[in-house]
């Protein structure tokens, strides 16, 4: 778009005699536009000798987070002693690093083993979407994780009070 932009500005100081036929042309090409409909996703490596070794470590990667992120989540949730405002916190914060390592995980693994890397545009659309609203969730939950440490370290007395599980839903 920029480069378009380029020239046409190039073409309206170089050329301003003939500017608007050049223009009412480039209009009328933009009838034939092809749409895009998927993307090639460029691998690691074409090797095949290594992709299996990729598709192993990255395997093992993924489940080691899903793991433990739903460890973590389950335990916090289950274990009366971890029903603090810190727990709280680490549980939504596994849960947001469970849904963006999802989000991008399963795919890349399909994509190490498969011939066809392509994904289709509403696909990756899709995908970048739920990776930026759990990456936004994140510093949204690490900003109160912040604010309840200062509290817990500032006012400890009235810890219980501020940080209230009512507090910690509103977060």
């Amino acid at each position: 778009m920029l480069a378009a932009m380029a020239y046409d500005r190039y073409v309206a100081i170089c050329s301003p005699l003939l500017y608007m036929s050049l223009s009412v042309m480039a209009y009328r090409d933009q009838q034939n536009l092809t749409v895009l409909k998927e993307f090639i996703l460029v691998g690691i490596t074409d090797h095949p000798e290594l992709q299996a070794t990729f598709f192993g470590v990255f395997l093992i990667i993924y489940a080691v987070s899903v793991v433990g992120n739903m460890g973590m989540i389950i335990l916090t949730k289950m274990d009366s002693r971890l029903q603090t405002p810190m727990y709280f916190f680490l549980r939504h914060l596994a849960f947001t690093d469970l849904g963006y390592s999802t989000a991008v995980g399963p795919k890349m693994l399909a994509n190490i083993v498969t011939k066809q890397k392509t994904i289709p545009y509403n696909w990756c659309a899709a995908q970048l979407a739920f990776f930026i609203l759990f990456i936004i969730s994140e510093l949204f939950i690490l900003s109160a994780m912040a604010y309840d440490r200062y509290v817990a370290i500032c006012n400890p007395l009235l810890y219980t009070v501020i940080m209230s599980p009512r507090v910690c839903w509103h977060w």
